[in-house]
């Protein structure tokens, strides 16, 4: 990702600065050594001086001799630096012993911290195989939910097909229900004008065997009676207003359905013979 102008710009310059400054150090560490050796010098003069400030007062000045105080200064200023320099030695040697002890600190908890890195490893690659795991897992998981959406879809569709053919049969059903219906309705129908039929010709084998036997009695009374002759046209039949039956009048009478009537199979029969 590309940082922005104004940051760069600000690392550019910062960078310039660093080098333009870094370019005069080692002028200036040359100058402080010269410094600190200008200081050194400055005080081994200050006391020479002092010492020779201390024998003006004195008779007479020797060039050479074990009195000479300017070689006693010069020896009190080389002790006084011998035992600045022990006394530094003693520091670095102190120092020393502290590094050393901070080495071995040190050594010691960088050996913790390569067994905890150690360890730390350890659990990162555990921690790796075990996302290595999961992640195979959450993809053999994947494919076991695509593959259940795909047999879910397959059960709607089969169910979606299932609810439209059980729609289709309850529809025939329906159909069939209303068709036994008009069927059973015409099936009564036909067997109630059955019965109307059988119940005309009964009533018609009725009034056939009445008429049958008034003719017989009216027969019979005419044979009591002295002198008495019985005409074709008065023999004939008549029907219940008075008129004569013809011939075709009674065998239609006779005949219902293109079944003949008990008056016609013979008279002398009962509807149940």
């Amino acid at each position: 990702m590309a940082e922005p102008s104004w940051q760069e710009t600000l690392r550019l310059r910062l960078a310039e600065r660093n080098n333009r400054e870094s370019a005069f150090a080692p002028i200036i560490e040359q100058y402080r050594r010269l410094a600190q050796q200008t200081k050194l010098l400055k005080e081994r003069n200050a006391t020479l001086l002092r010492a020779v400030g201390s024998v003006k007062g004195s008779s007479t000045i020797t060039g050479s001799g074990e009195d000479n105080p300017v070689r006693a200064a010069y020896v009190a200023s080389l002790e006084t630096q011998i035992s600045s320099l022990r006394d530094e030695l003693a520091n670095l040697y102190k120092t020393q012993g502290q590094n050393a002890q901070r080495l071995l600190s040190m050594n010691e908890t960088l050996r913790e911290k390569e067994e905890l890195s150690r360890i730390d490893s350890e659990n990162l690659r555990k921690s790796r195989d075990e996302i290595a795991t999961l992640r195979r897992k959450v993809d053999q998981h994947a494919e076991l939910m695509t593959e259940k959406d795909r047999t879910v879809q397959i059960l709607h569709d089969e169910i979606s097909t299932a609810l439209l053919e059980l729609g289709q049969v309850e529809e025939r059903n329906r159909d069939l229900a209303k068709d036994n219906a008009k069927l059973l309705q015409r099936w009564l129908d036909a067997k109630q004008a059955d019965a109307n039929r059988m119940n005309e010709a009964n009533e018609m084998y009725e009034n056939m065997r009445s008429r049958h036997q008034n003719v017989l009695s009216w027969r019979e009374g005419s044979n009591d009676e002295p002198g008495g002759v019985l005409s074709p046209e008065s023999s004939r039949p008549t029907s219940g207003s008075g008129k004569e039956l013809g011939t075709s009048e009674a065998q239609s009478a006779m005949k219902k359905n293109g079944h003949l009537s008990p008056a016609q199979r013979g008279l002398d029969l009962t509807p149940n013979g």
